[in-house]
């Protein structure tokens, strides 16, 4: 058995690549890396108890010589009866439709072609030839970007795809190593040309940066595998110390609302702080690039360093978080005017926002209404009527029942857990004296009684879609 064999069945059973059973799509361009991978797998198909097709796809951007390259796939997989799915795309006109980058749309186009397949014929993993070298520059790339620590840890050996898997169990091997394989099998492959132009950020580390450090050392891309491998058992262990602590630490508001202090984030330790945040977005934005942005994890983490009282950031796709002393807040901007001050006409339903509100007198309310909703009970010579609906001002205070002060309305929004972000425009009923006597759907004044009494002549309704 060859070493390179060796080495890529070791690593397939330490990582668990291949479970038997599995049936596998190889993604195959015919160049040299993807025809050892191939032929790695035609050979050894049997003895991991597998299945095995190939995908192929023809970018149309060599003419006829990348034409010919599906031919040359297509001849092997039928000489060794293996399955074969290819297609040519036209990369170039889709290019000069879309603009931007050639070999992202190349990638995106591929990889589309490949999860339709996955799905289509039920296939579990699909196989691609990236080697030790690959990972070498592609963590040094990442470097360049000043990524963050998940560019840092490279090519993943698994992944999710398709609702299934990618796997490269070709990571354990370099691109040396896999050319002499081919060599000593006496194997044939396809050149692509584009491979030796510098265009390309990956070409220019591969024909210039990995050289030199392959001088300092030869083992350097091995060494890189190895480094990536540690990060990635580091940080999945991490991540999941900061998955178990994040219910602790953080209260889910609604889906878009998460509210945390400061001082409980803080005695975490750094590196679990980052991940809590990084737990965060990903809640925020449901996998969506912007969670790998270092400089975003970065402003939100300064927001918990400041010593100012209040305090926001602006985060993308309209989210902000705003920081009132101990409390931090994350949630999106309402898009919604201003509540604007409304005089209220009674035996009349209003609804403000996800707020319903009825008020009426008590003679024009028969016992099935009253039944149906849950009604608070007063007298209308207590209060300066008409009454007004107005969004809360600096000083508001609500008399509480039971209580000899009246409580700050600013107060009760925090008591109450009411997100920073919607007390601007929280409805408050006030006399027409100004004086608050309920914000509606979280407190009422001591006006107001859940029993009927003689002296009682009016009814307020207030109902909500949110608990608070």
């Amino acid at each position: 058995m060859h070493s390179l064999e060796h080495r890529v069945l070791a690593y397939m059973k330490e990582l668990q690549l291949i479970q038997q059973g599995d049936k596998l799509l190889i993604a195959c361009s015919g160049g040299v890396d993807s025809m050892a991978l191939l032929s790695f797998f035609q050979r050894f198909r049997h003895y991991l108890q597998i299945d095995i097709a190939v995908a192929h796809v023809d970018h149309m951007l060599r003419g006829e010589v990348s034409a010919q390259d599906r031919l040359f796939v297509e001849q092997y997989c039928n000489d060794f009866a293996i399955p074969v799915y290819s297609c040519a795309i036209p990369i170039a006109s889709i290019y000069e439709q879309e603009g931007g980058n050639t070999q992202a749309i190349c990638r995106r186009e591929r990889y589309q072609f490949f999860d339709q397949l996955m799905q289509e014929h039920a296939f579990t993993k699909l196989v691609t030839a990236h080697h030790a070298d690959d990972q070498l520059e592609s963590m040094l790339m990442a470097l360049t970007k000043a990524s963050s620590l998940n560019g840092l840890k490279g090519i993943l050996p698994i992944r999710s795809f398709a609702q299934q898997f990618v796997i490269r169990p070709f990571l354990a091997v370099t691109k040396a190593q896999i050319g002499e394989y081919l060599h000593s099998e006496a194997l044939t492959y396809r050149e692509d040309a584009s491979n030796a132009k510098d265009a390309y950020t990956r070409n220019r580390f591969r024909h210039h940066i990995v050289p030199l450090l392959k001088r300092e050392n030869a083992l350097v891309s091995e060494h890189a595998v190895q480094i990536s491998q540690q990060l990635i058992a580091d940080d999945l262990l991490l991540m999941q110390l900061a998955q178990d602590r994040f219910s602790h630490l953080f209260e889910r508001i609604d889906a878009n609302c998460y509210k945390v202090s400061v001082s409980t984030l803080q005695n975490e330790p750094l590196a679990l702080q980052r991940r809590l945040i990084l737990i965060l977005l990903n809640y925020l934005y449901n996998q969506s690039n912007t969670i790998q942005s270092y400089a975003l994890c970065t402003a939100i983490l300064a927001l918990f360093d400041t010593s100012e009282g209040s305090r926001s950031v602006d985060l993308p796709e309209n989210f902000i978080a705003r920081r009132h002393y101990d409390e931090i807040v994350f949630e999106q901007k309402q898009r919604n005017s201003s509540l604007k001050q409304q005089q209220l006409t009674f035996n009349k339903w209003y609804t403000f926002g996800s707020i319903r509100m009825f008020i009426g007198e008590l003679a024009q309310c028969d016992d099935a209404f009253l039944q149906q909703h849950q009604p608070k009970y007063f007298s209308a010579s207590s209060m300066a009527i008409p009454l007004i609906v107005r969004a809360p001002e600096k000083g508001d205070r609500l008399a509480l029942q039971g209580m000899q002060q009246k409580k700050k309305v600013s107060r009760i929004f925090i008591d109450d857990k009411i997100p920073f972000i919607k007390r601007a425009n929280w409805p408050l009923l006030v006399d027409s004296n100004g004086e608050p006597i309920a914000l509606l759907a979280v407190r009422l004044n001591n006006k107001f009684s859940n029993v009927k009494l003689a002296k009682h002549d009016c009814v307020l309704i207030v109902e909500s879609d949110e608990c608070y």
